[in-house]
């Protein structure tokens, strides 16, 4: 055991720092390349992906829960009821998986249509979402794969999965859109078989390693009898963190709908200080993964001093980086924003933008760090309540108040955004401070 109190957060971090920002910059280049190909196709990219990604959200309830059940057990020694985790988390993800394929296979039309898509759009955004649904089995497995990778401490296995994927599907967009198979016309579907084929690769390459690295085995003899004791604990630790992610995607689109209402100055300096603010998450996340694996193994050991420690000295590294880069964004917008625009409106405006977002990371930064390991130690209703409450009473309710009914606009959305995250931050320092999270342990002890 004591070999696990000398594990480097830096080596777990590292591929999950990696891994997040290969995640961005997919994004990026995914647009990029339907941009060249048919504007009206991005935005029917974007439509479908946002309705998937939300959906695919349920994915989130069992696989964020695997990773604190397999760590804690991890920790605890108790190496005889891990396959039986494993064999359970694919299994419940997998049938989960078929229900929201059908959902979006049937139901995608009007669910575009609700969203308003403009009729130009609904024809690809419908295909898309038609032929990429029948991948979202690999999607779910792939994801639980990562959570069993990461609470094994080996990090590196999802970044080395997600560069595979990630260069597989690029080259299948190019060759789609511009290459050899570009003479089929395609367009969007190309792009979204593509999208499947690199999602299969990944969840073979999951099993791969799994077998070999992991040296996991998946077997129905494994959950025979049926462990509903099991299932009911995975659930009760993962509806909590499925339902805060539900939450915040549901709050962070009706602060949309206002910025929407602002005009289009505010509106565009939204969508490019979110980007550059987005890399100042980076670092603050891959801490936080990290020391949440670290925790949640001291938790299973009930080495909770050890945990304690370990939380407080990796927030104080990532709170340094974090608002480094925060401060640096801001002191640079000025020529960065330039890089997209030269309206100096949008300049001038997500500059003071831009200083709001120093406090903002650095609240975040706090709550990614402890919230995560909170959860890792099996303290997981508490911080999902405060976040719920938080976002909507103070973020949604003042991104109104300030930024439309005072008329503050953009500056009084992100101000608003800043006081929930410090907020937050304040009162999560607290319950760690005074260990309302310990006790938590979801190990049986003999």
């Amino acid at each position: 055991m004591e070999q696990n109190k000398n594990i480097s957060v830096f080596s777990l971090a590292w591929p999950i720092f990696f891994q997040i920002l290969l995640a961005m910059a997919l994004g990026y280049v995914d647009t990029a390349m339907m941009s060249h190909y048919s504007k009206t196709a991005v935005g029917a990219l974007g439509n479908a992906n946002q309705i998937m990604n939300f959906l695919a959200l349920a994915f989130s309830i069992v696989a964020s829960a695997t990773g604190v059940v397999s760590a804690q057990y991890l920790g605890a020694g108790k190496m005889s009821h891990m396959n039986q985790i494993y064999t359970l988390s694919i299994a419940f993800n997998l049938g989960l998986s078929l229900i929201v394929s059908a959902l979006i296979i049937l139901l995608r039309v009007p669910l575009l249509l609700a969203m308003r898509v403009p009729e130009n759009m609904t024809a690809d955004a419908a295909a898309y979402m038609q032929i990429t649904g029948y991948s979202l089995f690999a999607v779910a497995i792939t994801s639980t794969f990562s959570q069993i990778f990461n609470c094994n401490k080996n990090t590196l296995l999802g970044l080395v999965i997600a560069i595979g994927m990630n260069l597989f599907n690029i080259l299948g967009n190019y060759l789609f859109l511009y290459g050899s198979f570009s003479s089929l016309n395609l367009g969007i579907r190309g792009v979204a078989i593509s999208t499947c084929a690199s999602r299969i690769l990944g969840m073979f390459s999951g099993f791969i390693f799994f077998y070999v690295v992991i040296k996991g085995r998946i077997s129905l003899k494994y959950i025979n009898p049926f462990p509903f004791s099991l299932l009911k604990k995975l659930i009760k630790l993962g509806i909590p963190t499925a339902g805060e992610n539900i939450s915040y995607n549901i709050a962070q689109i009706l602060i949309s709908a206002f910025v929407n209402t602002m005009g289009a100055v505010p509106l565009t300096a939204k969508i490019f200080c979110s980007i550059l603010t987005g890399f100042s998450l980076v670092y603050s996340n891959a801490m936080a993964g990290a020391t949440a694996i670290i925790t949640g193994h001291a938790i299973g050991r009930d080495d909770y001093d050890f945990a304690y420690r370990r939380v407080w000295k990796s927030l104080f590294i990532a709170i340094i980086v974090s608002v480094s880069v925060a401060m640096l964004n801001w002191l640079l917008s000025p020529h960065s924003l330039k890089l997209f625009t030269e309206d100096e409106n949008i300049v001038s405006l997500g500059s003071k933008v831009m200083f709001i977002a120093v406090f903002l990371e650095a609240g975040r930064c706090v709550n990614l760090v402890i919230i995560q390991s909170m959860r890792a130690s099996g303290d997981v209703v508490f911080p999902t309540l405060l976040g719920i409450c938080s976002m909507w009473g103070v973020s949604v309710l003042f991104s109104w108040f300030l930024g439309i009914y005072l008329k503050m606009g953009l500056v009084g959305v992100w101000i608003s955004m800043a006081a929930d995250e410090v907020l937050r931050a304040l009162i999560v320092i607290g319950r760690w401070k005074l260990g309302l999270w310990r006790g938590k342990s979801v190990v049986e002890k003999s």
